[in-house]
């Protein structure tokens, strides 16, 4: 089943690949004071509602999906724990890397259609990694491998949104990934039961129609299960806690004003969201990898122009 809010925060069902059903009369008995209450609190539930709403889903009218405006599926999650260095860049890593995560802000969600914000501030590039996210559907708290599949509700579209290289001496990852709107998902949670196999699932990250990221989550370093078990023993995981589990950095690009960006993971459908630069900064149309390949310095590519530009 793939849940979606749309308009004023209706929770909808996708019907088929066009139509969304509006199935919030169907729930309106679960407690909530607002839209993350409500998926919340139906993700804890799910059981009591599926039927429900696949009676109301088959025998509702269809609205067409053109004609509402879909917003982010969780709308502000407890937790965003992302991964990080998690893959093996397609056999370039000798090994995997230390296990290890960061937290995301919840306010920093934005969902489909929505805009990226890069601020003014002295970042030297700024990216956004194409990453399979997952939701937490019961509470998890030191759990092991073997039962971690049965935490997890189910899977969307993710796009970490980082600020490189900030002058800043500590907590450099809390000031790189906690800017607002950079934590793009959706545009719908697909539950956990049409996948058969989240560990083999293709992730094609586009911008402006250009493909610049192109793998599969079978290069997780650390697969899911290790995820659920590593995080749930550093915090509980709470209904409705999201677990971005990484990227393969190679395809890495600057984001800059004007892109439209589109991430399709297979069986997770396409989020596509803008990008704002007001200081209309400018980068080189280069990854990560032709960056590095071409023997130029440093990690990231240069910025060309506007404020913050080496010698501006």
């Amino acid at each position: 089943m793939k849940i979606l809010y749309f308009d004023d925060f209706k929770l909808g069902v996708l019907r088929g690949e066009d139509e969304v059903v509006d199935v919030s009369a169907e729930v309106q008995d679960i407690p909530h004071t607002g839209p993350h209450d409500l998926i919340n609190g139906l993700i804890a539930r799910f059981d009591d509602y599926r039927g429900r709403l696949e009676t109301a889903v088959a025998d509702g009218p269809g609205i067409p999906l053109n004609d509402v405006r879909i917003r982010p599926p969780l709308p502000r999650p407890g937790n965003i724990d992302c991964m990080a260095v998690n893959y093996m860049e397609n056999g370039t890593r000798t090994e995997p890397a230390q296990i290890n995560a960061f937290n995301k802000a919840g306010s920093t969600v934005i969902g489909e259609g929505d805009t990226m914000v890069l601020q003014d501030i002295p970042a030297t590039i700024f990216e956004g990694e194409a990453e399979l996210g997952l939701v937490i559907g019961k509470r998890a708290e030191n759990v092991s491998q073997a039962d971690a599949w049965d935490h997890i509700f189910g899977y969307f579209n993710f796009i970490d949104g980082s600020a490189r290289d900030l002058p800043t001496p500590f907590n450099v990852f809390f000031e790189a990934k906690n800017r607002a709107t950079f934590a793009p998902l959706g545009p719908w949670l697909v539950t956990a039961d049409e996948f058969d196999d989240p560990q083999n699932l293709d992730v094609k990250l586009w911008v402006n129609g250009d493909l610049m990221q192109d793998f599969n989550t079978d290069d997780m370093a650390h697969k899911i299960p290790r995820l659920v078990e590593y995080l749930s023993s550093v915090h509980p995981l709470e209904v409705g806690d999201v677990i971005a589990t990484g990227t393969n950095h190679r395809g890495l690009n600057p984001f800059q004003d004007g892109d439209k960006i589109e991430l399709e993971i297979e069986g997770c459908g396409r989020l596509t969201i803008n990008v704002r630069d007001d200081l209309k900064r400018t980068w080189a149309r280069v990854t990560r990898l032709k960056h590095t390949e071409s023997g130029a310095e440093g990690r990231f590519t240069p910025q060309l122009t506007g404020k913050y530009a080496p010698g501006s």
